[in-house]
């Protein structure tokens, strides 16, 4: 018997809605508890995943494992459709991020169906939605393993700097909030932090401490906009010596004090 259960985790989102509350939400590098997908259908731009930057444009499908460090940016021209699949997805999926390139018609076409005939089962309230919902949902998986496998001679090898980035985005997405510096993250690394820093330029432009400070300003943010923890709590949650020093590197990175930013939200 087939669990339906998971499918109240499941959300399709146009992807310019993801940035309607600031475009901070989706440019800071940080990682989701649930796979994604990305389908892009117009516009384009720029996406980090796991540390390594590349450029998206139309007709371009982007899988995101959960717990895979991420941004990307969403300029006024873009649009598209973010899959979220939820923590408990029963549906088989890619187990590593894939960057699709989707030249064929026929193929976009193929998954533009079957994303509307997701979202049409998702509302509908017709007999046996919820299982037609899971059986789509599956074709999707289905869709993205094909793509996988027919560009599987396109994909370049990450050189050393981008495995060691990786490798860097993964542990500094578990352990931001424990006052690590980059010395801290390049020893645990076994390399050193001119080197780290090095190779992070190389892979997605950005110094390991600006990626490190990135996360973290983007979990304060969080916090603030979707919680009423006061502003010392999450300094001190976040590592931060002090709440004044939170508030001086968050008034730095973003222009507004957290108690301002809170505001305005």
């Amino acid at each position: 018997m087939q669990d339906l259960s998971n499918l109240s985790q499941l959300r399709v989102v146009a992807i310019p809605r993801l940035a309607a509350n600031g475009r901070w939400r989706v440019e800071a590098m940080r990682a989701l508890s649930e796979p994604m997908l990305l389908w892009f259908t117009k516009g384009q731009g720029r996406i980090t995943i796991a540390g390594s930057t590349r450029g998206y444009t139309a007709n371009n499908a982007v899988f995101i494992p959960a717990g895979v460090m991420h941004g990307f940016e969403v300029g006024p021209q873009v649009f598209g459709t973010a899959v979220y699949f939820g923590k408990n997805c029963d549906v088989t999926l890619p187990s590593t991020p894939q960057h699709l390139r989707i030249r064929e018609t026929f193929v976009q076409q193929e998954l533009n169906v079957t994303l509307d005939a997701i979202v049409r089962e998702m509302t509908s309230d017709t007999p046996a939605h919820d299982r037609a919902t899971l059986h789509y949902l599956g074709l999707l998986g289905v869709w993205l393993e094909r793509q996988v496998r027919k560009g599987a001679d396109e994909v370049k090898r990450p050189d050393a700097a981008q495995r060691l980035v990786a490798r860097y985005s993964s542990l500094l997405e578990r352990n931001f909030r424990d006052s690590m510096g980059v010395a801290d993250f390049a020893s645990a690394l076994g390399v050193t932090p001119t080197h780290l820093t090095r190779c992070c330029k190389q892979a997605c432009g950005k110094a390991a401490s600006t990626m490190l400070q990135d996360r973290l300003i983007f979990e304060a943010r969080s916090l603030l906009a979707e919680t009423k923890i006061p502003v010392g709590q999450i300094a001190a949650t976040l590592g931060f010596a002090s709440p004044a020093y939170f508030t001086r590197a968050f008034q730095h990175k973003t222009g507004k004090s957290p108690s301002a930013f809170r505001k305005e939200i």
